[in-house]
């Protein structure tokens, strides 16, 4: 589809202008004031024009227990969300639609979901939010999540020795699901992409590592891992390994310019040189790691290293949204109590950079997306600068970013087609998919988690609680 939007505002190194943007055949063909009309014309004025942001890391399925999660640090919280997590395929479904509508009325184009797998039910799984998301019209990152150690192996023993129950699936056969997914579903250049994800360190063998590896290399997959969310897996580490999780993933070699890792709270100084060095991406999780008492990760100390540095929300239980701009206010604004030199505080500006280009430099895809660049592909947000929560005028990206936006996104592009004009969808009904939640699901209070119960006494002895 081709169309000329005419006389939005975009920002252009500290100042704002106001131009035409001309898409044709889904890329960014021309920028500059008073273009020939090309295609549809979409009305700008008075609407601030950004590229697509990426929600770099979150669990769609996780939508069916959000509000209802005690309060627990991850290793607990993990035991409590398996415990009440029967899925369906009909709710990876719903969970992935909604996950992506969120995303996009946030200002995401972009989402990497880290799917959970129903066992057994591996492939149909990722067909199913390869089927969502594809009709929400998102650009999609599907993370199958995969492990080959049982839950209780991600809590560090301490003095005491604990057998863990073997893992229901063999190493070899995950890999085989991968691969199958891969060869089935990775179709790049249609908006649907399959990494390579083992959760991470506390409930993955090397053997998955390397496995992840030799398939990334073999299909130029991008690889995607949680990496040392809580101080426990960083003591995990030293029991596993001798060495921190990083330095052990560096051996590996699972770290490149490919690698996208979510969290990264409790590294060292020598971690994050091995980040730099490696070219891997931080995707920086704020409110999922508030709200698990994970920690406050060090991106500020990561950016003036040079390490790539995206956002996202995290699943929507450890999070409870899929605010996208949530997300990138509160991860910025966050690091102004990390470090009194207000010289380092990440600007709004420089947020809106992270959100978009970041991610896409994440996803090895930042020459092809992630910002308004003549060649690039129109993965484009429209903001409307009328909206009450962006009044009165001052700096656009600053009331985004810094403000308390909702309902702002007025249109929003995929690959050139538009999936929201004038602030609806065109791709599916919302009023349809809010009706399903809701027969779906049934009010909550509380509940007792089983696996929480038996695991809590030696957490709190291993962490001297």
């Amino acid at each position: 589809m081709n169309f000329t939007i005419q006389k939005a505002l975009i920002a252009v190194a500290d100042r704002y202008i106001t131009t035409d943007v001309q898409v044709i055949n889904g890329k960014i063909a021309a920028i500059s004031p008073n273009l020939d009309v090309i295609g549809m014309v979409v009305d700008g004025q008075n609407k601030l024009l950004l590229p697509g942001f990426v929600n770099a890391h979150t669990h769609s399925s996780e939508m069916w227990q959000r509000g209802i999660m005690s309060m627990l640090p991850l290793e607990l919280w993990l035991a409590e969300l398996y415990d009440f997590a029967p899925l369906d395929t009909e709710k990876v479904y719903l969970s992935a639609l909604g996950t992506a509508v969120e995303t996009l009325l946030s200002g995401g184009t972009s989402v990497v979901d880290h799917l959970v797998l129903i066992p057994g039910q591996e492939l149909e799984t990722i067909a199913t939010a390869v089927r969502a998301y594809r009709e929400v019209g998102i650009r999609a990152f599907i993370a199958p999540l995969i492990q080959d150690q049982s839950l209780t192996a991600g809590i560090p023993s301490g003095e005491s020795k604990i057998n863990h129950e073997p893992y229901f699936r063999s190493t070899l056969q995950t890999l085989e699901i991968i691969e199958a997914a891969v060869q089935e579903f990775h179709r790049p250049e249609e908006g649907v992409n399959i990494l390579v994800a083992p959760t991470g360190i506390q409930l993955c063998s090397d053997a998955l590592f390397t496995g992840c590896i030799e398939l990334s290399d073999r299909y130029h997959l991008c690889r995607h891992s949680h990496l040392l969310e809580t101080k426990a897996q960083k003591k995990l580490a030293q029991e596993k390994y001798g060495c921190t999780a990083v330095e052990h993933l560096h051996r590996l070699g699972y770290l490149s310019h490919l690698t996208s890792l979510a969290h990264c709270v409790w590294l060292t100084d020598a971690d994050i040189a091995i980040l730099a060095e490696t070219q891997s991406t931080v995707v920086h999780n704020p409110l999922s790691n508030l709200r698990l008492g994970s920690g406050i990760a060090p991106i500020l100390k990561y950016r003036q290293a040079g390490v790539n540095v995206s956002f996202g929300c995290d699943g929507a239980s450890s999070n409870d949204s899929q605010d996208l701009l949530e997300a990138i206010k509160i991860g910025s604004i966050l690091h102004n109590i990390t470090d009194t030199d207000y010289q380092h505080w990440i600007t709004p500006q420089e947020s809106v950079i992270m959100a978009s280009l970041g991610g896409a430099k994440g996803l090895n895809i930042g020459d092809q997306l992630g910002s308004l660049t003549m060649g690039k592909q129109a993965d484009l947000v429209l903001y409307d600068l009328n909206n009450l929560s962006l009044l009165p005028r001052t700096d656009p990206i600053g009331l985004l970013v810094l403000g308390r936006p909702s309902n702002v996104v007025d249109s929003a592009w995929v690959n050139g087609k538009q999936v929201i004009a004038n602030g609806n969808f065109t791709t599916i009904n919302l009023d349809q998919l809010r009706q399903e939640l809701f027969d779906r699901s049934e009010w909550e209070t509380s509940r007792k988690s089983p696996t929480v119960a038996q695991i809590e006494s030696s957490y709190r002895t291993v962490m001297g609680l």
